[in-house]
């Protein structure tokens, strides 16, 4: 045993990182084959709702890619729970208070509203165009939610006790106007402005520009929780994820919690909700933000105490960026302490999208808009891209090279290039998937010859469909749809290196019934490699794998994650009626056809070896493309199990 454990911490780079971190929450079989069983996540409980938020967005501007992100990556998580029978609910929304937004809009000579109306809606037609099944869409401004906040803020006014509650006094200090927050003095640092060159402070952690201000302003006693912080971030050292961010949160409580200022003059900031009983005051913003996820779980319409019914409060996940970290970790725990209310579950931090390895910033003219990209390349590849490619530990760089990379790669030549063989044969009527369905479930392919399944394609192909839908669930348990994703690559990389070695269109004029079951025995396996891959794709893909589903005739109530498994459905299928004649389809005319500007794909991404087969001539370039991705897809996953055998076999 010690040996196959210390065996797979050499495994190549090819094989999923994951499994290299996480090697003590395996558990390994001493057989001779090694397989990786992989420990069942925590089951999933139907009884009560699933609850997961994406902060809300700011509206002094425009969305941008590292929003839709976080509401695709929020989406995900939702629809998996849902793919296992559990109510699930998405809350996000925007933010609409705040000097930045006032300031934004004297700039343009509108109202403060009347910007946030602009820009609110922006988002709500991100969210419809990335196909986000938003259940909350809350907005600052709403009465609703003023009311949430007002109830909050009271209580912690008046119901606490001394010491523990809000007091008044005088705030001096370094305020960014771009965060939205005081800075410490140990983390203020001299600069020049770019532009004029004029000595100004800058924020060390953000650097943005801060000021000096004196104000009469209320506080919340935020020293006063940093022992049960303390204590609460010891006891769940898994509640921020990565285990990074946890450290780093950790280490700003020990070293710089101080109490926060909760108010802001009105003379200064009129824009927001004002104290209910300080006219002159007027709520921080971010107080005022936190508090919406409480606002869309029913505080302060529905319920107001923890002894009251306060579904779907508390959340299970927050999805935060790792710029807004520190109100999620630390100043919205200690809320929440301060009110009696439950804390979130976990909190899920990602990093930033950059492009061309800077931040993206209007003045640099880097931004991507997340509504021209979704236009371009279709809702489904780019929330396919930016789960990929999208990181919790370094920030991720956007291109539409990249994309199309992604596309043209994983997508047309793996996972469509797997559909049209099968599902899609150039001939019709060649096969039915429904036939060999028909044929496993009547057990007809028991009596296969042991030749055809210890075949290296095959052996490969089981072992990888066998293990799929757990390695990619317990890689979704633990939000890290990097490797999830990785997964099914792998299968269907497999898939495709088998049915192209079994070549089944081979036997289509074969006669003998051996040579016909052998045909529909190969064809049904990769249906089955295709189906669990439809159905786990789901959350990630919803209206491309509700089309590959569709197209091999799996019935809705099927689509579960239950069958997820070999052999799991032994009734679907599509079949042609003797009438219909046979036909030829245009290839790649299914699920990922080519999109605008994919045809100047560059070719710096193809590699060196097949550049050559790319020069011969093809009427179609982006079909000549798409099989020489296709074939390279293939060899990847064949040097991939070579690696693994001569591991496993030493």
């Amino acid at each position: 045993m010690a040996k196959l454990a210390l065996l797979a911490t050499q495994h190549s780079s090819r094989i999923s990182s994951y499994y290299r971190r996480s090697l003590s929450q395996l558990r390994w079989s001493s057989t001779f084959e090694t397989k990786r069983v992989f420990q069942k996540p925590s089951s999933f409980n139907t009884s009560v709702p699933y609850y997961v938020t994406t902060p809300i967005f700011y509206v002094n501007d425009a969305p941008h890619i590292g929003h839709l992100y976080t509401m695709v990556l929020a989406d995900v998580l939702k629809r998996w729970q849902q793919l296992h029978g559990v109510r699930a609910f998405l809350s996000t929304g925007t933010d609409e208070h705040g000097l930045k937004v006032q300031q934004a809009a004297e700039k343009k000579g509108v109202k403060p509203q009347e910007l946030c109306n602009t820009n609110s809606a922006k988002f709500h037609l991100m969210a419809r165009l990335a196909d986000i099944s938003v259940d909350y869409f809350i907005r600052t401004t709403d009465p609703g939610h003023k009311k949430a906040v007002s109830t909050a803020w009271l209580h912690l006014k008046n119901k606490l006790k001394a010491g523990l509650g809000l007091y008044e006094g005088t705030h001096k200090g370094w305020y960014s106007v771009a965060d939205e927050t005081f800075v410490p003095d140990d983390m203020v640092q001299p600069a020049k402005e770019p532009q004029t060159g004029k000595n100004i402070k800058v924020s060390k952690e953000t650097g943005n520009t801060v000021e000096w201000i004196e104000e009469k302003t209320w506080f919340f006693p935020m020293t006063e929780y940093k022992i049960r912080l303390l204590d609460f971030y010891n006891k769940n050292p898994r509640w921020i994820q990565p285990k990074s961010k946890m450290a780093e949160v950790r280490s700003w409580v020990e070293k710089n919690l101080s109490d926060l200022a909760v108010t802001r003059p009105r003379s200064r900031i009129a824009w927001g909700v004002r104290d209910p009983t300080d006219d002159s005051q007027t709520i921080y913003v971010w107080i005022d933000a936190l508090i919406n996820y409480l606002t869309n779980a029913g505080y302060g319409s529905k319920w107001t105490n923890a002894s009251q019914n306060m579904e779907p409060w508390p959340a299970d996940v927050h999805v935060v960026g790792k710029d807004i970290l520190r109100f999620h970790a630390v100043y919205l725990p200690a809320l929440l302490m301060a009110l009696n209310l439950p804390l979130p579950k976990q909190i899920l931090c990602h990093n930033h999208w950059i492009m061309g390895g800077r931040k993206m910033s209007k003045s640099t003219g880097n931004v991507v808009d997340p509504i021209l990209a979704l236009q371009r390349w279709e809702p489904d590849a780019l929330r396919y891209y930016l789960m990929s490619e999208g990181c919790r530990r370094k920030d991720m760089n956007y291109s539409n090279k990249l994309v199309a990379h992604v596309y043209v790669k994983q997508l047309q030549a793996n996972l469509g290039n797997l559909y049209y063989r099968v599902a899609k044969a150039k001939v019709t009527n060649a096969w039915r998937v429904s036939n060999a369905v028909e044929m496993y479930a009547a057990k007809e392919f028991e009596e296969m010859s042991d030749q055809a399944k210890k075949n290296q394609p095959y052996v490969t192909f089981l072992r990888e469909l066998k293990r799929v839908t757990a390695a990619f669930s317990f890689s979704m348990h633990n939000c890290d749809l990097q490797t999830a994703i990785k997964e099914i690559r792998h299968l269907l990389q497999d898939t495709n290196r088998y049915i192209s070695e079994t070549q089944p269109w081979n036997l289509v004029q074969q006669t003998d019934p051996e040579s016909k079951k052998r045909m529909n025995w190969i064809i049904f396996n990769c249906a089955e490699a295709l189906r669990i891959a439809g159905i786990l794709l789901q959350p990630i893909m919803p209206g491309k794998a509700a089309e590959l589903l569709d197209g091999l005739g799996v019935i809705p109530s099927r689509r579960t994650a239950e069958y997820a498994f070999m052999g799991r459905d032994e009734n679907y299928g599509t079949a042609l009626s003797p009438e219909t004649p046979p036909r030829r389809l245009k290839k790649w005319d299914a699920l990922f056809p080519p999109v605008p500007d994919v045809k100047e794909f560059p070719k710096d991404l193809i590699p060196e070896n097949m550049r050559a087969e790319m020069r011969k001539k093809s009427k179609n370039k982006m079909n000549q493309l798409v099989a020489t991705l296709a074939k390279e897809e293939r060899e990847t996953g064949s040097e991939r199990d070579r690696r693994m055998g001569r591991e496993e076999g030493a």
